[in-house]
């Protein structure tokens, strides 16, 4: 962990901590960064699996999955 010195808008900061029910300042920033970085984290997954999806051939999973599920022949 490091000591910084941050200007911070007060009245966000306010904000923030009546809405999270936080005591402190620095407890408020760190909610605050580690919700923005998983935020971004969810954003890239989402994009991931967009982009996976568009090459996704239902038809083709669907027939498999009808076959797996009749089991042996």
């Amino acid at each position: 962990m490091s000591v910084t010195t941050l200007d911070i808008d007060d009245s966000v900061l306010e904000r923030v901590l009546r809405l999270s029910g936080l005591r402190t300042k620095k407890d408020a920033v760190n909610l605050a960064l580690r919700e923005y970085a998983e935020r971004h984290e969810r954003i890239a997954a989402l994009e991931h699996f967009a982009e996976v999806g568009e090459s996704w051939d239902y038809a083709a999973w669907r027939a498999e999955h009808d076959g797996e599920k009749a089991g042996p022949t």
